[in-house]
């Protein structure tokens, strides 16, 4: 059996179906380099958004609780903390290796952040979530009181399990220990009570 093709030629049913075949290919091919092409246009594009400022809603967070958002591909805290957290705070200076935010204030905190409380308002503190020692991610110990690896005077914070490194909930890191600084007060403001904006700190 044989089928006319365009001209005076013919070609028999195993050659068409190899044509087929073979055209099938090519075109399954050439979308497949473009693919990799279009591809390579995407990261510019998540690297933007990686950098962007990230709205948070704080509405649920309760009094004690933390959540996480990723601002720029790493975590950051939002902690609410209680009035009884708040008020161990300045009590734990003497305990601190900068309980100011004095060392590095560019990087470390923005000016607003440079206090005991270290926030724009003192009942949240939002940090990023990595060790300033060797970038591990410390754990969050919020109850007071003796517990393993932690002191007996303990007032809650966050203990980094990889070589030791405790902050209190400010994240100050307290004396003595293998991280160098507090943990990292990002840019933030507030948008309304419920809704704050990390990454920046002026409106547009």
């Amino acid at each position: 059996m044989s089928e006319t093709l365009a001209g005076n030629g013919t070609v028999d049913s195993s050659k068409r179906t190899w044509l087929i075949a073979s055209s099938c290919a090519g075109a399954v091919g050439g979308a497949a380099a473009i693919v990799p092409f279009v591809s390579s246009f995407l990261p510019s594009e998540k690297a933007k958004a990686a950098g962007a400022a990230v709205e948070a809603d704080i509405s649920a967070l309760k009094p004690g609780e933390k959540m996480t958002v990723e601002w720029r591909g790493k975590p950051v805290w939002i902690v609410r903390r209680t009035p009884e957290q708040l008020a161990a705070l300045p009590k734990l200076d003497s305990q601190l290796a900068d309980p100011k935010s004095e060392r590095k204030p560019a990087d470390q905190a923005p000016e607003y952040a440079r206090n005991d409380v270290r926030s724009r308002k003192p009942e949240y503190l939002i940090v990023v979530g990595i060790c300033t020692h060797l970038g591990c991610s410390p754990s969050e110990k919020f109850k007071p009181g003796p517990q393993p690896s932690l002191p007996d005077d303990w007032q809650g914070g966050f203990f980094c399990p990889c070589h030791g490194s405790t902050f209190d909930l400010a994240g100050r890191v307290y004396k003595n220990k293998p991280a160098p600084d507090n943990l990292e007060v990002p840019p933030h403001m507030y948008l309304s009570d419920t809704k704050l904006l990390i990454g920046a700190d002026k409106l547009a």
